[in-house]
């Protein structure tokens, strides 16, 4: 069934407003006039249909406190908002501590309450993601941690009744249904629980390595074999092996699989004596085992000994209905990864994605929503964001943003630059004026293109100063913003002339002839002439 609000209210007036306003936010509904029917409902909701829960605090009987203090006991919590027409702090306070994620007052806004059930769902999706990581991480993922609808719960019927026995489950189905998470929830609500988890891709293995990698080998047992292996088989000892798409598996495999099955021992390559081992075999295939059988490529021995308890799982298509759901996981997974604040999918995008048959099923669903993240600039994702659907989808046109200018080679820059003797050169930085002609300054690349030295742009930069004040000393280490020994000092280092008023040429290398200089009768101090 489709997620649902659970409004919780004595007042059947004040209700029926909050379902309708509920309703328009693109929610399903149901609610209780009492805090004990809210209890009950909570307690027949083995499926996880109710994702949020609106509780007002005042009720005769069991109040909303209650309720509270009721949910920490269920095993599925959902998350709590609360009402009341008390606002004071003291109510809010006792309400978060209840274990509440979000409090308003009587009478709450629409958009109030929009944006409270949507940072409530939020935090409540990516709660659940923690919540899958870690129990996959500790082989302890159950069905109850799935997202599936009314169309899966055959699927998870059946994976109940496998994860009981030890009986070897067949999952089919087509590519990317997720039949890897039933084989991890089969694992996980069985004896096997907390045990080695060993996953096997037999499509993804080179040919001459399919013994070595599942049966292991020994030292020195072929060219290149420098130490003993352990083979997966051994690696999943007293817990689960896992071996997808099982129909690619080669047949001289195929008989040590089978040996495998029914002895419970397996010899590895280059080993002397078989060795024993107690594992539960799930092998998946999105392949017709039968027509594969028909053609020799499979044999019928060991097909019949894997078919023993098969799962067929529907491709997504046929449970549009775990689109929204499967969007708002992922939404929450991936924008907690890439750093960004999403909030969901607008109206638009969801009707979509939900009329969308993805043949790729969850993977296809699973990458778009990723996709689009990393596009979004808002905090809604919209039909924009998947161009890639909206192309498939009749009704909705595709619209790609536009691709950003290149990036010129040469610079530009803003504000005043000096003039100098570069006017013509091609690597020159020009920039308007005041005037609204151009100004022209210093090169900043070389001929070959390439960054000049910061040594070589100084040097040019007191050339330049020293044409544009005119051998004013002081005026030039002014406006280079150095001392004017410094100044002196690096203009000896680039060899910078001036000319006397005599014609006589001075050349600054010596520091006593610059003091000499302007010393002379009738010249100011600080000027060279030129």
């Amino acid at each position: 069934m489709p997620k649902r609000v659970l409004v919780v209210d004595d007042d059947p007036v004040q209700r029926r407003i909050l379902e309708e306003t509920i309703k328009r936010s693109g929610y399903h509904v149901a609610t209780a006039e009492s805090g004990d029917r809210a209890l009950a409902a909570l307690k027949a909701d083995e499926a996880g249909d109710i994702c949020l829960v609106l509780l007002d605090l005042a009720m005769p009987g069991t109040d909303g406190m209650a309720v509270l203090s009721a949910m920490r006991t269920l095993p599925r919590k959902p998350p709590a908002i609360v009402q009341t027409a008390n606002g004071s702090i003291e109510t809010a306070i006792a309400a978060m501590r209840a274990g509440a994620v979000d409090f308003v007052v009587k009478p709450v806004s629409p958009e109030r309450l929009e944006v409270s059930i949507k940072n409530a769902l939020k935090i409540e999706a990516l709660a659940g993601e923690l919540t899958r990581i870690k129990a996959t991480a500790k082989g302890e993922l159950g069905f109850a941690d799935l997202i599936a609808s009314e169309v899966m719960v055959r699927v998870i019927e059946l994976g109940r009744r496998a994860a009981s026995s030890t009986i070897p489950v067949l999952i089919e189905g087509e590519s990317g249904v997720g039949k890897e998470m039933i084989a991890r929830a089969i694992q996980g609500e069985s004896a096997r629980k907390a045990k080695p988890f060993v996953t096997v891709n037999c499509g993804a293995i080179p040919e001459n390595l399919v013994e070595s990698i599942l049966f292991g080998h020994e030292k020195g047992a072929f060219t290149g074999a420098s130490e003993k292996r352990t083979g997966k088989f051994v690696e999943a000892d007293r817990g689960t092996l896992f071996l997808d798409e099982i129909g690619e598996l080669p047949l001289d495999a195929q008989v040590k699989l089978l040996r495998a099955l029914q002895d419970g021992e397996i010899d590895s390559v280059g080993g002397r004596q078989p060795v024993k081992i107690d594992f539960r075999l799930i092998s998946a295939t999105n392949q017709n085992l039968i027509n594969l059988v028909n053609d020799g490529r499979f044999r019928e021995d060991l097909y019949y000994r894997l078919n023993v308890f098969p799962i067929w799982v529907p491709p997504l298509r046929e449970r549009l209905q775990d689109v929204p759901e499967l969007v708002r996981h992922f939404v929450a997974r991936f924008a907690a990864e890439e750093g960004k604040r999403i909030d969901g999918l607008d109206a638009e995008a969801g009707a979509m994605l939900g009329r969308y048959t993805w043949p790729g099923n969850i993977r296809q669903l699973e990458n778009a929503v990723f996709r689009a993240v990393v596009l979004a600039d808002t905090p809604l994702l919209t039909v924009r964001e998947f161009p890639q659907i909206a192309a498939h989808v009749e009704g909705y046109s595709v619209t790609v943003p536009a691709a950003p200018p290149p990036k010129d080679l040469i610079p530009h820059i803003d504000g005043p630059v000096m003039l100098g003797e570069c006017a013509s050169a091609p690597n020159t930085i020009q920039v308007p004026s005041a005037n609204g002609k151009d100004a022209i300054g210093i090169p900043a690349l070389s001929d070959t293109g390439d960054i000049r030295s910061l040594e070589a742009v100084e040097a040019d930069m007191i050339r330049l100063a020293f044409g544009r004040y005119r051998g004013r000393m002081t005026e030039i280490a002014k406006r280079l913003g150095i001392g004017r020994s410094t100044l002196y000092r690096k203009m000896r280092e680039i060899g910078l002339e001036a000319r006397a008023g005599f014609g006589r040429k001075v050349t600054l290398t010596k520091k006593s002839r610059i003091g000499n200089l302007c010393s002379r009768p009738g010249m100011a101090k600080d000027r060279v002439p030129s």
